[in-house]
């Protein structure tokens, strides 16, 4: 980070715990996501999903705009709601074809929303998030609490 931020260098037992982190995206209700549309305008919307096998995984239909937006640009944001207990994941939308993942995330969602997604229809999509960076902070404490975690996945 900006030395300007104040966040010194710290060792890894320092630094905030991944695990509250993961706990923290599996119980969101409503998750921001952000796309570029193939014009790199900007594009922000909130959606539903589930944190599992250690990534968010989400369904959309293909003519949505962040359908669109991710066939042309697989990159996205991904942030909680808060602005006081900070949780955003950047990465690139990974598209499942796999029944047997998407039978696993169908049920999952449902358990958690209610709602069973329509992977049979073929206008769904369902994408899992590969992680690349994910900062943390809480606001009262950001210097003590600010963390990146960097994933490396091929």
């Amino acid at each position: 980070m900006p030395e300007s931020y104040g966040v010194l260098e710290r060792t890894r037992q320092e630094v905030a715990n991944w695990k509250a982190v993961a706990t923290k995206l599996a119980s969101a209700h409503n998750y921001w996501m952000a796309t570029t549309r193939p014009d790199a305008r900007p594009h922000s919307v909130p959606v539903w999903g589930v944190w599992l096998d250690e990534t968010f995984w989400f369904a959309t239909d293909r003519a949505s705009q962040k359908g669109r937006n991710l066939t042309a640009n697989p990159g996205l944001v991904l942030h909680l709601e808060s602005g006081d207990d900070v949780v955003i994941v950047e990465g690139a939308a990974e598209e499942v074809s796999d029944t047997s993942l998407i039978t696993r995330f169908a049920d999952a969602y449902d358990a958690k929303y209610g709602f069973r997604p329509d992977a049979s229809n073929p206008s769904q999509v369902v994408y899992k998030l590969t992680l690349r960076v994910v900062l943390s902070w809480q606001e009262s404490d950001f210097i003590g609490t600010a963390t990146r975690w960097q994933f490396d996945r091929d």
